[in-house]
């Protein structure tokens, strides 16, 4: 199938006892079984699985071309889920600029536990090569990256990981498959904060790791029935209906985020934007290389620097809604320094460049002048 077919029809069936096109919501947590250890069906208990989480995770895996789809209850369950594979005294090399969540579990949670963690530009290969030992374990690359859009080449990352023997995981969820497939690319997993896109109507909160090879998927099936933060039918039921329109919804998220961002280029009150599809973007050849389009997150600077600006900005803002999070129809707009990033340390968000003026957008799918012109009159 081709994405947009495979985006409704990817690893689904009618449900087989009714007919129902749409995957029910399974609202149970158990199964009735004809004697002790033979249940009726495949299933025994929701936590193992339940079939329209089953449904959801089929679908991620058709999605991403990979083995096999686990869903979760946030992006952070499904990255933590994956961490549990790693011990005390193992190494993870994770890109410098990361989603503030995903910093706070590398850096507060899991430095207790033994686990190193170094951070790099993933952009300098010969710099985050030099930080591989036989300690290390596992590549984290988030790309585009949350909240400066920087990007990193997959297929070149995925050579070095290859060499070394290493197991490559790629934060897709900015691009999404429909602009960007990982697996495709070299990386082994894939994770999801699939609140954002994937889900697409702000109304849900679900995470999902999509696995190339079935025996490591099976082994993180293992570790998330183990350690038990599964998704619930009903938000699996949300997750699989936002899926069958991704394909039309990134589609005007690309389509909105390329004139917002030239726009936002031209304006006299703007010092720097960041966006992939901008030619003076210091990636964009790499977007090129990779992706089918250029996402509709756009992140931007004022020419005074002023953290008072970007405050004032946000607060006027009317068709944009000032809250966190991304991805969904409607437009939001974020303050990373004060919002999503806030709990890493100021020094090391400076580092990256998430300076307090920073503003970072997400574009919906609304009319693109009644966005252009909410940003204006905030602006004015």
């Amino acid at each position: 199938m081709k994405f947009n077919t495979k985006v409704i029809h990817g690893g689904q069936h009618h449900e087989k006892v009714t007919g129902a096109v749409m995957t029910p919501v399974f609202q149970t947590s158990t199964y009735a079984q004809t004697s002790p250890g033979q249940p009726v069906g495949d299933y025994e208990y929701s936590r193992a699985a339940n079939p329209t989480r089953q449904a959801l995770e089929d679908a991620l895996a058709a999605i991403e071309n990979g083995a096999r789809g686990l869903a979760f209850a946030s992006g952070l369950a499904a990255t933590d889920c994956l961490l549990r594979m790693f011990k005390t005294g193992d190494e993870i090399i994770a890109m410098d600029d990361l989603y503030g969540g995903t910093y706070r579990l590398f850096t507060r949670l899991y430095k207790d536990s033994g686990i190193k963690f170094h951070f790099v530009d993933m952009n300098d290969l010969e710099k985050f090569e030099s930080l591989i030992n036989e300690n290390t374990k596992l590549v984290w690359v988030e790309t585009p990256t949350n909240p400066l859009m920087k990007l990193a080449d997959i297929q070149e990352i995925a050579k070095i990981t290859k060499k070394h023997k290493l197991l490559f995981a790629v934060d897709n969820t900015f691009a999404t498959p429909y602009l960007q497939k990982p697996l495709d690319l070299g990386a082994d997993i894939v994770m999801h904060s699939a609140t954002k896109y994937l889900g697409g109507h702000s109304d849900v909160i679900a995470g999902a790791l999509v696995i190339k090879v079935k025996a490591l998927g099976d082994e993180l099936h293992f570790k998330q029935f183990a350690t038990g933060g599964t998704l619930g039918p009903m938000d699996s039921y949300l997750v699989l209906r936002g899926i069958k329109t991704l394909h039309l919804r990134v589609q005007r998220h690309c389509e909105n985020g390329m004139k917002v961002a030239e726009f936002l280029n031209n304006h006299p009150e703007v010092e720097r934007v960041y966006y992939p599809g901008l030619p003076d973007h210091p990636n964009h050849a790499i977007a090129k290389k990779q992706m089918s389009g250029f996402g509709g997150m756009v992140s931007f600077t004022f020419k005074s620097g002023k953290k008072a600006d970007s405050i004032s900005f946000l607060e006027k803002l009317k068709v944009f809604t000032l809250a966190e999070s991304l991805g969904g129809v409607e437009s939001l707009a974020n303050h990373p320094a004060l919002m999503t990033h806030a709990s890493i340390p100021e020094d090391k968000r400076l580092e990256v460049g998430i300076t307090d003026d920073l503003v970072r957008l997400s574009t919906g799918v609304e009319d693109i002048d009644d966005l252009l012109a909410d940003l204006e009159q905030a602006f004015r």
